[in-house]
């Protein structure tokens, strides 16, 4: 699915109504309808809620003037407050005011501060509000009167759930204040339960460091031909969602056996970190690999054979610290000839040694190459013979230290600028650059980039990311590098899911990797489920 930034949602919308004969009035119906109908299904029994709408004088408003006619026709009794005057409401949205009233729905118009203290008093005690206030019409920051209005939206939150009450927002397009694109411009923003966006994700809700303020982004068609958006070469920034996975071969022949899935060598492991080996290990062979093979330290080899019994092992020599040894370069090279995807570096060591075979293999091995951990802190400050490697495929997994490690700058320089370092660092190493972190990117060599919003808090623990590697090189393995880069993101989505599964199971801060690693399967079945609901 792609992203888009304001500027390409009204030009799409445009579009939709010029080229393709689609009113925007049946644009802003079709809206407030899927709005209606998300919050229907999310909170049963609405008729004995206290739902309130609130509605800007734009567009967004007008959203929410549908919404609040459906969601009254549906046997609730949704309360609508206006915040401008009545006479401010134009086009559109003023006709779906009229059909609201006519409906026999009232707009409290709340234009000022007194008028709006006195109205602002139903918030706390409302079951669900419907942030209409402004969408995608932020141009800065907001400030005056409806500043105050979007403070007091989430101070009501905050008060109602206080007092023990479960009050939830949800926004409608954009959460009020947030900006659409890649600019923060600062000021109040609504922190929403749900934000439902319309038509396609907007680039903000994925890259802000206040896009957590989207609470969970669902995604509604409003009828948008989606020829317009897909035929479009210059929108390069996508969302993972199911639907982008659809045309990978996840079938499987009935007449097809173990080595029909690929071959992947993980080479991980020292002493004291054979947990990354055999993780690494393990998510490779869940995600489907038909043979994986855990080259590792001979003094951690028993343990990590001991991880999983359908793994296979081979011995390399070990340095004096227990990690891989120098004198190993050419039995991995040998090691490596034939295999379908070598991952390598989860739990190595920084030992110079084993930095140094690191190095000298990345370079060479020919097979699809995918390097995290310790693969990557050998190339630390110097990273430029990722750019040399003349071998084959390569996929990097830094985290955002990792990436700060790589570059010779701060992490918090990393997270400011996550899309423009993620792509000029592909484009640069002619890599697949896996920057992980909330909303991970996948930034392809040819200047494309892949939003992913599965995933939760309770996967910032160790092991997690040796996991994503796994998963990486045995989808790689199962299914090819044909479309490399949305086998990479397929990985990223279900690795996100399986820790959202595994969370609704243990909780987010009890959950361990070994937990994402069992979550594996559902969150498998769930994808081809979702394939199966949309044909």
């Amino acid at each position: 699915m792609k992203i888009l930034t304001a500027e390409q949602m009204r030009e799409v919308d445009r579009l939709t109504t010029e080229r393709f004969g689609i009113p925007s009035l049946q644009l802003m119906e079709n809206a407030g309808a899927a709005v209606a109908e998300f919050i229907r299904g999310h909170f049963p029994g609405i008729a004995r809620k206290k739902i309130v709408v609130l509605c800007g004088k734009g567009n967004n408003g007008g959203d929410g003037f549908v919404v609040a006619r459906l969601l009254r026709a549906a046997g609730a009794s949704p309360v609508v407050l206006l915040a401008a005057e009545a006479a401010a409401v134009s086009g559109d949205a003023a006709v779906n005011m009229k059909r609201w009233e006519e409906a026999g729905g009232e707009t409290r118009a709340c234009s000022t501060p007194a008028g709006w203290a006195a109205a602002r008093e139903i918030l706390a005690s409302s079951s669900v509000i419907v942030d209409a206030l402004l969408g995608t019409g932020v141009r800065g920051p907001v400030e005056g009167f409806l500043a105050r209005v979007i403070e007091d939206v989430s101070a009501a939150r905050e008060e109602g759930r206080r007092r023990g009450g479960r009050l939830s927002i949800v926004s409608v397009d954009m959460p009020s204040g947030l900006a659409s694109d890649a600019t923060d411009f600062g000021g109040p923003v609504i922190c929403a339960d749900f934000t439902v966006t319309l038509a396609a994700p907007k680039l903000g809700q994925l890259i802000l460091p206040r896009a957590s303020c989207c609470g969970a982004l669902v995604l509604r068609s409003i009828g948008t031909p989606e020829e317009l958006l897909e035929a479009d070469a210059s929108l390069k920034l996508h969302w993972l969602e199911p639907g982008e996975f659809r045309a990978l071969p996840l079938a499987r022949a009935a007449d097809s056996h173990k080595g029909t899935y690929g071959h992947a060598l993980i080479v991980a492991g020292s002493l004291g970190k054979s947990g990354a080996a055999v993780l690494a290990a393990r998510g490779a062979l869940r995600s489907g690999a038909g043979l994986v093979t855990v080259a590792t330290p001979r003094d951690v080899l028993p343990i990590v054979a001991a991880g999983m019994s359908e793994l296979m092992t081979e011995a390399l020599e070990s340095t004096e610290t227990g990690s891989v040894a120098a004198r190993n370069d050419a039995l991995l090279m040998e090691m490596a000839r034939g295999k379908s995807v070598v991952a390598i570096g989860p739990g190595l060591s920084t030992h110079a040694e084993t930095q140094r075979i690191i190095r000298s293999i990345v370079a060479r091995i020919e097979s699809p190459l995918i390097v995290d951990a310790d693969g990557l802190n050998a190339f630390a400050g110097a990273p430029d013979p990722l750019a040399q490697r003349r071998a084959g495929l390569l996929a990097v997994t830094p985290h955002p230290g990792e990436m700060a490690r790589l570059l010779g700058m701060k992490a918090p320089e990393v997270q400011a600028r996550r899309l423009e370092i993620a792509l000029s660092t592909a484009a640069r190493w002619r890599a697949h650059v896996v920057l992980k972190g909330y909303h991970t990117i996948l930034a392809t060599p040819d200047g494309r980039a892949f939003f992913n919003s599965t995933g939760n808090p309770g996967m910032a623990s160790g092991g997690t990311g040796d996991v994503l590697t796994g998963m990486l090189a045995g989808l790689t393995a199962q299914i090819g590098v044909e479309d490399w880069p949305r086998v990479l993101g397929f990985g990223v989505y279900l690795h996100g899911l399986a820790g959202d599964i595994a969370a609704s199971r243990v909780g987010q801060a009890p959950l361990v990797a070994s937990d994402l690693i069992e979550a594996i399967p559902e969150a498998y079945a769930r994808v081809l489920a979702e394939w199966e609901h949309g044909r």
